[in-house]
């Protein structure tokens, strides 16, 4: 019988084969080494990587973005600043911004496109509100009031009123909100952190 051209031989070490392989006739010996190649993780599906809690902030003269960055890190969830132009932001891994076009609604638009029911949404437009809750977000304003689903369209019946009525008619529209209070931020905060609880809790 002919000799084979090539001998291997190995051994286990370790986890892994450390061999040889001699040519025959050729006085030539090579060293070897194999390991188990390991399997790659399954990819995230979709619901996984769409059920990671997220605060969605609609930036635009937000009062309460010092809260939200507290909150944000103490339940260690990331915040998503979306504003059409820079706002400086804590450095943290968790806070990040979004900077959009200066296009029509194009904060409103990239908000509610990311909107999922484990985000929290904060702002003060009620149709954006309307939108994010249409995709299962929670949605707060700035006050720390929850828009609802039961409560949406009547925020936007009264919205659409106040839109026909003049500036400074019967004295409506002729004054800004009052300012924020320790009492609202201290109210927003709460909300915040019993918002971010729900959602922690939906997502498992």
């Amino acid at each position: 019988m002919a000799k084979r051209p090539y001998s291997p031989s190995g051994r286990l070490v370790n986890g892994r084969i450390e061999g040889q392989t001699l040519s025959q006739g050729r006085d030539f010996l090579m060293i070897w080494f194999a390991t188990r190649r390991e399997e790659a993780a399954p990819a995230a599906s979709w619901p996984e990587l769409h059920m990671t809690p997220r605060i969605l902030v609609d930036a635009d003269a937000c009062p309460v973005k010092d809260e939200i960055y507290k909150v944000a890190l103490r339940r260690g969830v990331e915040a998503v600043i979306v504003a059409n132009s820079y706002i400086r932001i804590p450095e943290h891994p968790l806070l990040s911004r979004k900077i959009v076009s200066d296009g029509f609604d194009a904060a409103d638009d990239w908000i509610a496109a990311e909107a999922t029911p484990a985000c929290v949404v904060i702002t003060a437009d009620i149709p954006l509100a309307d939108r994010c809750l249409k995709a299962g977000a929670k949605v707060l304003s700035h006050a720390g009031k929850p828009f609802t689903p039961d409560s949406i369209g009547g925020a936007l019946a009264t919205r659409a009123i106040m839109a026909d009525l003049r500036v400074g008619v019967a004295g409506i529209g002729a004054s800004g909100p009052p300012p924020f209070s320790k009492a609202d931020r201290s109210r927003f905060l709460s909300a915040l952190d019993t918002a971010l609880v729900a959602v922690k809790k939906a997502a498992g």
